[in-house]
């Protein structure tokens, strides 16, 4: 799944570049006007659900996809520092596009929109032990942000934070993806390109990845789940040439999430000899798993989709926030028995949750990990994905 956020209709009071008010008693009464418009004015039945019989089409469905509520370019990865191999950074960079109407208002003005564009942006420093993370909020609307038609090489872009000289973009290259991110504010930055080692694969039959036992309880989703990425990074005016191995995901629907459903565990696993595991676990308010399923991708590309029977995962310590007072998992056993595959994977760093001011303050934690076997040698590197958790931080989609 590998994204995240409160895409209700409340996202939509927190529009950067736009004037809103900024005390708390304006902004919530914003968003109940807006919840009430929302409603009346886009009903979630008029939304596109997901479907097996999705008809792909690439390069063109690396664009963005109207009709459906929700939509995300999704990038992890570890990556070296060019002739000092003790020196790593983790990232993620994600672009969400998020619905709010199905056509564009019939205004004569260019500042209606039919879509919000939310990035989310973070580097773990693992050798410094810091995580940084920044995001930007804004309509898409000409000299804010903006998708981008097929065969324009451009997919999405946004200004940067408040105070940043510099754009957020995500670009097409002919064969994957380069994208780059800057906030001045905090001294961060990276522009990156990556190349795919292995062939695009599908989430599920035809890319059709279920999340509940409901038929449009599910999106469409395909991933590089190995891409040779290079690029800079920079922290605090020290700029680096890093590279590494990424993973992307590519979602797009609009009722992933079942009401039911609080949040989920998602884990992205590249393993040293060439295989590549993808796991999500979908939880109830009790905390117990309520769905969940998974991919292994073999050394040869070939994808063999896990139902939740053949694999299992426990969690065998937690780590509290000391920021938002949540609890998290912090490591785990991770089990596949009909591949001979038993993995303890741990976080390379505690302290990996995102913490953000737009949206409704969403957090979560999204953090580099390690892979080692049952001895404690070093098999893989990976990302997991942590939503939900804490109170009132349930992922609206």
């Amino acid at each position: 799944m590998g994204a995240h956020g409160r895409w209700d209709g409340s996202v939509g009071l927190r529009w950067s570049g736009f004037l809103a008010p900024r005390t708390r008693g304006c902004r919530v009464l914003l968003v109940i006007l807006f919840n009430i418009l929302f409603a009346a004015v886009c009903p979630a039945e008029e939304w596109r659900a997901a479907r097996p019989d999705y008809p792909w089409t690439f390069p063109q469905d690396h664009w963005a996809r109207e009709g459906y509520r929700t939509e995300w370019w999704y990038f992890t990865g570890q990556l070296c520092v060019e002739g000092d191999s003790t020196r790593w950074f983790g990232y993620q960079f994600t672009f969400f596009r998020v619905g709010t109407l199905r056509e564009r208002p019939d205004l004569a003005s260019d500042w209606a929109a039919r879509n919000l564009i939310m990035g989310h942006a973070a580097i773990s420093d693992l050798s410094g032990g810091r995580h940084l993370f920044s995001e930007v909020l804004y309509r898409e609307v000409p000299l804010l942000a903006g998708f981008n038609a097929y065969p324009d090489s451009l997919i999405a872009w946004s200004r940067g934070p408040a105070g940043t000289d510099g754009a957020w973009a995500l670009r097409w290259n002919g064969g994957a993806f380069d994208f780059e991110m800057r906030d001045d504010a905090q001294g961060a930055a990276f522009r990156l390109s990556t190349r795919p080692l292995k062939p695009l694969i599908f989430e599920g039959p035809n890319g059709y990845s279920r999340k509940g036992e409901g038929p449009t309880a599910a999106s469409q989703y395909y991933s590089f789940t190995r891409l040779r990425t290079e690029g800079t990074l920079s922290l605090e005016g020290r700029t680096w040439r890093v590279r590494g191995e990424s993973w992307m995901d590519k979602e797009f629907g609009s009722n992933q999430l079942g009401k039911d459903q609080v949040g989920w565990d998602w884990f992205s696993l590249q393993l040293d000899d060439g295989r590549e595991v993808m796991l999500y676990l979908l939880r109830d308010a009790a905390g117990e798993v309520d769905f969940a399923r998974g991919t292994l991708v073999t050394a040869t590309g070939e994808a063999r989709y896990l139902t939740r029977e053949a694999w299992r995962v426990q969690a065998t310590a937690t780590w509290k926030s000391p920021h938002t007072g949540a609890t998290y998992p912090a490591r785990w056993v991770v089990e596949l028995p009909g591949e001979g595959l038993r993995l303890e994977v741990a976080p390379e760093l505690a302290d990996q949750e995102n913490r953000g001011r737009l949206a409704g303050g969403l957090f979560y934690w999204e953090g580099a990990v390690s892979v080692k076997n049952s001895g404690g040698a070093r098999i893989g590197r990976g990302y997991v994905e942590l939503t939900g958790y804490g109170t009132k931080n349930r992922p609206g989609i």
